[in-house]
């Protein structure tokens, strides 16, 4: 079901969505004794692998849902994947951000087209007025993760990776909210060649890892970390699909982010954004455990803002 799923998907979003080159660089493959592949998400449209399942999300919707609108919450990069696919598809977007969401990242979703309402930076009070606009507006709640048209869309970036290199042993992808690793996981299962899938994730944030190990969603009493797109948690429909799917999570510190969003900078000249640099980061701290294997890393996107840098 999932494999037709991911195929299906990947026609219906192609007309709105960009095929993202993947890179190589001899000195990062000698740092991670590895061979590496990176996709680059970062140069996806609006700057992150988002596009694809908020494109699909909406493409699955009714002509009757579509004329209501569609309403999310989202501390940045959902919120301007749903926000520029809905202007792709004349749709109408109210998009709910954290009031500490990067200024660059707001800026954005303006551009986009999208309707901000500014909320409390917690959970709670993002679900709460996105409930209040989509029973006031009639418009259709797309979460940024927990939706399985969401999950399906994310999936397709590790499907174009695999269509461009059929032969890799694992695959890295960022854990916030779980969509992307979910969907890398299935399709690295459908159409990998017995490819194992690893999530990297910060320890400042690390819900994921501590639900992998304790069967049951976990969560953060703080999310002190500069990855600010892995601050969310797991959802019932991404979870079932990482326990099932997913081969291991490995932890980084915050020096271990910035170190490998730096080597990204510098090896291979493009500009990621910390959540992007966590699953080099992943592979790195656990390299002895790679040695020699060829190993694709989601870049997940390059949404930075560029007053705010770590280095």
């Amino acid at each position: 079901m999932y494999r037709q799923q991911l195929l299906d998907c990947h026609n219906r979003i192609k007309p709105y969505i960009h095929r993202t080159p993947v890179l190589t660089s001899r000195l990062l493959n000698e740092i991670a004794g590895a061979k590496l592949f990176f996709k680059c998400e970062n140069f996806q449209r609006m700057g992150a692998f988002k596009m694809r399942g908020a494109t699909n999300a909406i493409l699955l919707l009714s002509e009757k849902e579509r004329a209501n609108g569609v309403v999310t919450h989202s501390s940045g990069n959902f919120a301007q994947a749903l926000s520029l696919a809905a202007q792709s598809l004349n749709v109408k977007a109210y998009i709910v951000m954290p009031s500490n969401a990067p200024e660059v990242k707001k800026v954005a979703v303006s551009q986009y087209g999208g309707n901000i309402v500014l909320c409390e930076p917690t959970i709670e009070a993002r679900e709460a007025k996105a409930c209040k606009i989509a029973k006031e507006t009639g418009a259709t709640f797309i979460h940024p993760s927990n939706d399985m048209n969401v999950i399906i869309g994310q999936g397709t970036a590790a499907l174009e990776l695999l269509e461009d290199y059929s032969g890799l042993d694992y695959m890295f992808a960022p854990i916030g909210g779980g969509g992307l690793i979910a969907g890398t996981a299935l399709a690295a299962h459908y159409f990998g060649d017995n490819c194992k899938v690893v999530g990297g994730e910060p320890y400042e944030a690390d819900d994921a890892y501590r639900s992998f190990h304790s069967g049951k969603i976990e969560s953060n009493s703080t999310t002190n970390t500069i990855a600010d797109g892995l601050k969310t948690v797991l959802g019932d429909k991404t979870f079932p699909i990482i326990k099932k799917y997913v081969h291991d999570i490995i932890r980084v510190t915050e020096d271990e982010i910035v170190i490998a969003m730096r080597l990204i900078w510098e090896r291979l000249k493009i500009i990621v954004e910390p959540s992007s640099a966590v699953a080099l980061a992943a592979l790195i701290r656990e390299k002895e455990s790679y040695h020699d294997q060829q190993i694709g890393i989601i870049i997940s996107g390059g949404n930075v803002d560029l007053n705010q840098l770590p280095f």
